[in-house]
């Protein structure tokens, strides 16, 4: 993200090398809007600002000075290349990132790959397809026992039953 206002953000779909995110009306500042990390027509837009809040990250956008501004973008799409992404902490990882890994579980029995994530209220969703069939992975540390984003790989210790839905 160039904080000097050069363009940087566009919103639509999602081309080679750019991640997206939704602009959310959660927080909203007078001339910020949450960009809620982890995808209309092309509109592309200026960042003049970018911080974090928490695990949120705030970018203030050209054009966007009012609270309805703010709120207007609310739902919106938005793109940043893939390479600008901000720094995570060890451990941690974006969405994106995840997308197209391998998983196995511990005795090493394929599963598929992760193929999206879906938000839910207690933890979110990992979609994880192997041609024929779709699992849905709970994104918990007691599935989740390692992944290693050099690798593409995800391994997971599923409950019994759990392959079988």
């Amino acid at each position: 993200m160039d904080q000097e206002g050069s363009p940087a953000v566009e919103h639509g779909e999602e081309a080679p090398g750019e991640r997206q995110g939704r602009l959310t009306g959660r927080l909203v500042v007078i001339g910020e809007v949450l960009w809620d990390a982890a995808r209309d027509a092309r509109e592309l837009r200026r960042i003049t600002g970018v911080r974090r809040q928490g695990e949120a990250v705030l970018l203030t956008l050209h054009g966007c000075e009012t609270v309805e501004d703010a709120q207007a973008l609310a739902g919106r799409l938005v793109a940043l290349p893939e390479a600008e992404a901000l720094p995570l902490p060890p451990g941690s990882f974006y969405p994106w990132q995840l997308e197209g890994c391998r998983v196995v579980t511990e005795d090493g029995r394929e599963v598929g790959r992760v193929a999206g994530i879906e938000r839910g209220p207690g933890q979110d969703l990992w979609v994880v397809r192997d041609g024929t069939r779709e699992h849905l992975i709970p994104a918990v540390a007691e599935i989740v026992v390692d992944v290693d984003l050099a690798a593409r790989r995800v391994v997971i210790r599923p409950p019994d039953g759990l392959l079988d839905l």
